[in-house]
């Protein structure tokens, strides 16, 4: 085992990177757009501070938060919820910001919401 093994994570993240997001995100000024608050309940869920999940609202078991596969799904179930709120022209910015930190976190793409 290597040292970078021993990293604990998040998604593909280290959760020190995770935690700076979060850090950066609060610091926003008020009021929070949905896409700001899509954005921190994603970063929140994913490192076990928020027990429901942002989009299915499911709840991860223990204290440890959910592990990427879980993350993945969310991300997911987000991409769903992104396309319906498009067809039903309801307000997708909540999810849209869902998705894109988990997206980050996951390791889909590189840009940090």
């Amino acid at each position: 085992m290597t040292s970078d093994d021993m990293i604990p994570a998040v998604g593909v993240r280290p959760m020190d990177e995770v935690f700076a997001a979060i850090d950066t995100a609060n610091r926003r000024p008020r009021p929070w757009t949905g896409f700001e608050h899509g954005v921190l309940g994603a970063y929140r869920w994913a490192v076990g501070a928020q027990i429901a999940a942002p989009v299915t609202a499911t709840a991860v078991p223990g204290t440890a938060g959910p592990c990427r596969a879980q993350l993945l799904a969310e991300c997911q179930a987000a991409g769903v919820g992104l396309r319906q709120a498009v067809t039903r022209g309801a307000d997708h910015v909540y999810v849209l910001g869902a998705h894109q930190a988990l997206a980050w976190i996951c390791g889909i793409h590189e840009d940090r919401p």
